[in-house]
């Protein structure tokens, strides 16, 4: 149990997560635009755009953030 705690901490990995009207990420490295329609981030080796309606951060710590709102389009690309 100990394991998976260690490693959950010590990830280091760009992911996220979909939800309905969420989005979950973690191990990002910088917010570029933060609108209520658009949202543009990177992570070390991605670029991740996300489109829609009345976008919010309801949870921004370190490097995890959590963006509710009508999610229509999530963009991931390679830099």
């Amino acid at each position: 149990m100990s394991n998976f705690f260690s490693n959950y901490i010590n990830d280091k990995e760009f992911k996220f997560t979909v939800y309905e009207n969420k989005i979950h990420i973690i191990n990002f490295n910088k917010i570029i635009t933060l609108e209520d329609n658009y949202i543009s981030l990177l992570s070390t080796n991605k670029k991740i755009n996300i489109k829609g309606l009345n976008l919010v951060l309801i949870k921004l710590v370190d490097n995890e953030l959590l963006i509710k709102g009508n999610i229509s389009n999530i963009e991931v690309l390679n830099d």
